[in-house]
């Protein structure tokens, strides 16, 4: 979705999105035809909406929130490999690693 269909979806004014991505609390991409946004980042927004509105959260705990968010997500990512991964070894090599993460060996 565009920038004017984003802010339509959030009721919020173009220019607290444009504070938002400047922040870089969200980091649309970039096209010839202007910004376009995803799923993900309106569920961020939806966030920062949250944070901002109801639980009264300043520009510096938003901040630190969405920086926290972004490294759980990099973590998960990092996970998720690491898992597929050992999901390719033969079954010796699994089992002693699990066995190394329940502090068998």
């Amino acid at each position: 979705m565009n920038d004017v269909e984003f802010c339509e979806r959030l009721e919020i004014e173009t220019a607290a999105l444009k504070v938002w991505i400047e922040r870089r609390w969200l980091v649309p991409a970039r096209s010839s035809a202007g910004l376009a946004f995803e799923e993900a980042e309106l569920a961020r927004a939806r966030l920062i909406q949250d944070l901002t509105g109801p639980m009264g959260v300043n520009d510096d705990g938003v901040d630190v929130a969405m920086q926290l968010l972004d490294q759980v997500h990099g973590l998960r990512t990092r996970l998720n490999r690491l898992a597929d991964a050992v999901r390719r070894q033969d079954a010796e090599v699994q089992r002693r690693i699990l066995a190394m993460l329940e502090g068998d060996l």
